[in-house]
């Protein structure tokens, strides 16, 4: 017989009916809710039911988000619950938590809107009126003319500016969309003088809730401000291997993350390492969220603007992105969906006035590389191409070193396409601007790099590039090799740990009596360590917090012994690809006689910033074959004494001989 359900437990049945239909009713009339714009006079406020953005009219900056009713950024708020702006005004503000720069307590880019405080008023401006098309999008713009002003009070800025340069900074916001897309348009007119752009990003801190960061799968942990005092330089990842990442609540199971669906405004290609989250460095330590368009960690990037040169530049959009779950793991998931389910909606329609083809003015360019070396085979590893612009000479003004040649490893300038390759050598590259530009491909187990240049691209049309040769370089045979041509130290010992502060003391710990490697013995997994730094004297040496390791340290040779059959003649070219830098030199003995040094080292910090690549560059030092002699011969390394943070990060060595 069947038991009727007590007055308690229908209750409860209709209490849970009531809490799914109001769910569903929430979230249904939510979703279809339209976009609108409010104003008063200093604030622009986009809403549609899911999340609210409030853009200050002076700067544009965010300064407020809220979804699920909570405030997201670390604003700080009156007793009204709304942004206190006397506190924390919007624009240049020197006077902030971090002194000496502008800061604020919620979302902002470094050059803003406004310029240096008091000099001129920005435009503020619907671009996209949501009255016009039913609700469902709307954006608002907020836009500084430089007039010979420079823009910029951030990091890196003084008080009159840096970067001489129009900025329109845009927020957008769509039906149904949780989260707010953001961008920003530099333009340089021809009348502006010549302009140096500093560090560049967009910055978010958060609410204090946040105490769950999710910058890449390796940097995915519960950091509360107890731990606020990490060294943030052991947090930075690989750009382009992240396009979501952000924070997320294990008390109020929301997150909040930056989504960038595409990687062509970002400077460096494919092996920039940057912060992308960290706790701010002010009092309050902050959940911080930072998208880097414009790097100035481990060898930095370059944009500069010569005088009388037109020149603009989209950074973005990209999405701030805010969700709910019931872990750090499922936002973290959802934001990495969402991040591509952006990207195949790239480029967007919505974007309109700016220097931003739409789908149909770009181009796609495919094509195979076909391989042409004696003993690597044609299928390739890792395979990454890209379309950059030529390299070229930045101008600087005069007195500090007037040109720097630029390549796309530090170019900051111009828009950067890539896509990763086949294992047959094939690639597509989507969605490329009209344009001339270089082909560059690189690829594991290949030293050195493809180019093409003169690569047209015409509106709106595909290019086929067909077969492309690649015959990497040779000096003639190869006599032996050390690691794997990848672009970073990760293969050799200890590279797995590579944002351990104390690596380079580790280092005369663990090979007190210094390298000794064996060719056709020793395994570079197990023999040769990482970071090849000054042996460390200092007893009491230790890691400090963004200087690394201060400490002094002896001279440091590693000892490469290998066999030859017969005494050699010609020429020997010793290759060696460096993944990071700060010595000045490396020299070189075989069987005790001096050979020479590797010189022109680019230097980095990608040591002393526990970073696994910086700028990948190769030398080479050719020396006369007869030092070497038939039987057993040793080709010694040796960085100077100094800091230990003046060391090298090998990516990989090769001896060649031309006989």
């Amino acid at each position: 017989m069947k038991m009727k359900d007590s007055p308690k437990d229908m209750a409860l049945k209709m209490l849970g009916l009531f809490m799914i239909l109001s769910f569903f009713f929430v979230s249904c009339t939510t979703k279809e809710q339209p976009v609108t714009i409010t104003e008063d006079a200093e604030t622009y406020t986009l809403d549609n039911g899911i999340v609210t953005a409030m853009v200050a009219k002076t700067s544009g900056d965010l300064v407020s988000l809220r979804y699920q009713d909570k405030e997201m950024l670390a604003t700080w708020l009156t007793s009204k619950g709304e942004p206190d702006l006397q506190r924390d005004p919007p624009g240049q503000n020197f006077w902030g938590m971090n002194r000496g720069m502008t800061d604020h307590q919620y979302g902002f880019w470094s050059h803003d809107a406004m310029g240096p405080r008091g000099t001129q008023a920005a435009i503020p401006t619907i671009t996209i009126n949501p009255e016009t098309n039913g609700g469902e999008r709307a954006e608002v713009s907020i836009k500084g003319i430089s007039k010979g002003r420079k823009m910029g009070t951030g990091p890196g800025a003084d008080a009159d500016g840096q970067f001489m340069s129009d900025i329109e900074i845009r927020y957008s916001l769509g039906k149904g969309e949780s989260g707010v897309y953001t961008y920003s348009v530099f333009t340089h007119q021809p009348e502006y003088d010549l302009t140096v752009l500093g560090e560049a990003r967009f910055a978010a801190k958060l609410n204090d809730f946040f105490d769950w960061m999710s910058i890449s799968e390796k940097q995915n942990f519960y950091y509360p401000v107890e731990k606020r005092f990490i060294d943030k330089y052991v947090l930075t990842v690989v750009q382009s291997e992240n396009r979501a990442f952000g924070w997320s609540s294990t008390t109020e199971n929301v997150g909040l993350f930056f989504i960038n669906p595409s990687m062509e405004y970002m400077s460096g290609g494919p092996t920039k390492v940057e912060f992308q989250g960290h706790r701010d460095t002010n009092p309050v330590a902050a959940p911080t969220i930072l998208n880097y368009w414009k790097s100035s960690h481990y060898g930095g990037a370059t944009l500069t603007v010569d005088e009388g040169e037109a020149w603009e530049k989209v950074v973005g959009p990209f999405l701030i992105y805010a969700n709910a779950g019931d872990s750090p793991g499922a936002m973290f998931t959802d934001a990495k969906k969402q991040a591509a389910a952006e990207t195949e909606k790239w480029p967007y329609s919505w974007v309109d006035g700016v220097d931003y083809p739409s789908a149909e003015e770009r181009a796609t360019v495919k094509g195979k590389l076909v391989l042409n070396d004696p003993i690597t085979d044609n299928n390739f590893s890792n395979l990454s191409v890209g379309l950059t612009a030529p390299e070229y000479e930045a101008v600087y003004p005069a007195g500090t070193g007037n040109r720097r040649p630029v390549n796309w490893q530090r170019d900051a300038k111009h828009y950067q396409f890539w896509t990763d390759g086949n294992a047959d050598g094939t690639f597509e590259i989507d969605n490329v601007h009209p344009g001339e530009y270089s082909l560059y491909a690189f690829a594991d187990g290949v030293l050195g790099e493809f180019l093409k240049t003169d690569v047209v691209v015409t509106e709106g049309e595909n290019l086929d590039l067909g077969n492309l040769t690649w015959t990497p370089v040779r000096h003639g045979e190869q006599v032996w090799e050390i690691g794997i041509p990848n672009r970073n130290a990760s293969e050799f010992f200890k590279g797995d740990e590579y944002n351990n502060p104390e690596s380079p003391i580790m280092y005369a710990e663990l090979f007190p009596d210094d390298v000794h490697y064996t060719i056709g013995e020793s395994d570079f997994r197990e023999d040769w360590y990482f970071q090849h730094v000054p042996h460390n004297t200092d007893s009491e040496a230790e890691p400090l917090p963004y200087r690394g390791v201060p400490a002094e340290g002896r001279a440091t040779p590693y000892t490469i012994t290998f066999d030859m059959p017969s005494a050699p003649e010609g020429t020997a070219t010793l290759r060696a690809a460096i993944s990071g830098n700060g010595a000045e030199k490396i020299d070189v003995e075989v069987n005790g006689k001096p050979a020479g040094s590797i010189e022109d080292l680019i230097r980095d910090g990608a040591i002393a910033r526990h970073g696994k690549q910086g700028i990948w560059h190769q030398r080479s030092l050719s020396f006369n074959a007869a030092l070497m002699k038939e039987g057993e011969n040793t080709l010694t390394l040796t960085v100077p004494a100094g800091s230990l943070n003046d060391g090298v990060m090998y990516d990989y060595i090769r001896l060649e001989l031309d006989e």
